[in-house]
């Protein structure tokens, strides 16, 4: 569980698109077999600590005569941002995914001491 310390809590969110493969027949649209693609969020000022990032499919278009598969999670979070990563495999044909996301945690505080 994340306990916040302070009274500056920061909430942040965005949407994404990750890819539209079916537009020029890129992996995620034409491949088979386990595939990945990871975009890089940054948010507007750091938070103190890494925060709770959630993520979620906001869109997706994904062919109908292939299993359905998919994996979306928020990957490498730090305090100044983090990578969203879908993963698809087998047959699946995904032609395009935009992610949602939010993220939440304390703010640096003015009182705060850097001390290296």
């Amino acid at each position: 569980m994340m306990k916040l310390r302070n009274h500056l809590i920061g909430v942040e969110d965005g949407t994404v698109i990750l890819f539209s493969h079916f537009e020029d027949g890129g992996p995620m649209w034409s491949g088979k077999g386990p595939r990945m693609v990871s975009r890089a969020v940054r948010f507007s000022e750091p938070f103190r600590a890494p925060p709770t990032v959630f993520v979620s499919v906001g869109m997706w278009d994904i062919d109908q005569q292939s299993n359905q598969r998919g994996d979306l999670t928020a990957d490498g979070i730090t305090p100044d941002g983090f990578n969203i990563v879908f993963r698809t495999w087998g047959d699946t044909q995904v032609a395009r995914i935009r992610a949602s996301w939010m993220a939440m945690g304390e703010l640096a505080h003015a009182d705060d001491w850097d001390i290296d």
